[in-house]
């Protein structure tokens, strides 16, 4: 082993000391297993990192055709609302039927609106805050994810405005609108962690943002819990998110101004 050898691997040794990697007991007689433990180590590190480099590289996608998806979903999926409030199956005969048939659809009616109100918020943030120039396969996949909860808000939503009496309708619309904005939080961190965003990245955009789907996450918890325990009729407080919203948006531009 020559001189300059030498110096390397004692550099190398006592800085593996130093982190615990290996005893006190070191010897020149395993000097080298120890160096060919650390290129392994190194090379195990040096494929991940090219994976994760890989993973994670810019895609040469335009985002406006994932803005253009996005929006296609959403406008399909609030279209799809109104597919909760079904016809009688037995035609309507007298006034009275029809009285009882618009008093029993009430309900669902109401959670539709409610709904719609929620996604019409969703789509909004969307575009507000989600304003991107650059793509990769992580991004993507998050976005997805997260249309793929707004898909089920049709189906969640005429659960509990038919059955709004059992607990578990209650927590399954509450997980659903939960897990939107749980994704849409995710997207916007990793989007801002790339540098994906062309707006909204200073920390005190970043903290708006985080401010306001906070809240929403916030409402969605206490309206759920109101509307079973209390009253039904407190799923309407969900109403008050983009009067919140828009309030928050108007304050925060005018601390800009």
């Amino acid at each position: 082993m020559d001189e300059n050898r030498a110096v390397k691997v004692q550099e190398k040794l006592e800085d593996a000391k130093r982190k615990n990697k290996f005893s006190e007991n070191i010897n020149e007689e395993n000097i080298d297993e120890e160096i060919r433990k650390l290129e392994r180590t190194h090379k195990r590190i040096s494929t991940y990192q090219r994976f994760v480099d890989a993973f994670e590289k810019d895609l040469d996608i335009d985002p406006g055709r994932l803005m253009g998806l996005t929006d296609g979903i959403f406008s399909i999926v609030m279209t799809l609302l109104i597919f909760g409030m079904a016809l009688p199956e037995e035609k309507i005969v007298n006034y009275t039927g029809f009285i009882d048939f618009i008093g029993s659809i009430s309900s669902v009616a109401g959670v539709v609106i409610v709904s719609f109100i929620l996604l019409a918020s969703f789509w909004l943030y969307h575009h507000e805050f989600m304003k991107i120039k650059k793509l990769n396969i992580p991004y993507i996949w998050l976005n997805m994810f997260f249309l793929a909860n707004i898909c089920f808000i049709p189906f969640t939503t005429s659960i509990i405005g038919n059955y709004s009496h059992f607990f578990l309708s209650n927590v399954i619309f509450g997980l659903n609108i939960l897990s939107v904005v749980v994704f849409f939080l995710l997207m916007f961190y990793y989007a801002h962690k790339r540098g994906f965003l062309e707006e909204y990245t200073s920390e005190e955009d970043k903290k708006h943002v985080y401010n306001t789907l906070y809240i929403v996450m916030g409402a969605t918890v206490i309206v759920n819990l109101l509307d079973f325990n209390v009253n039904p009729n407190f799923i309407y407080l969900f109403l008050l998110v983009p009067i919140i919203s828009t309030i928050r948006h108007i304050q925060y531009m005018m601390k800009r101004v």
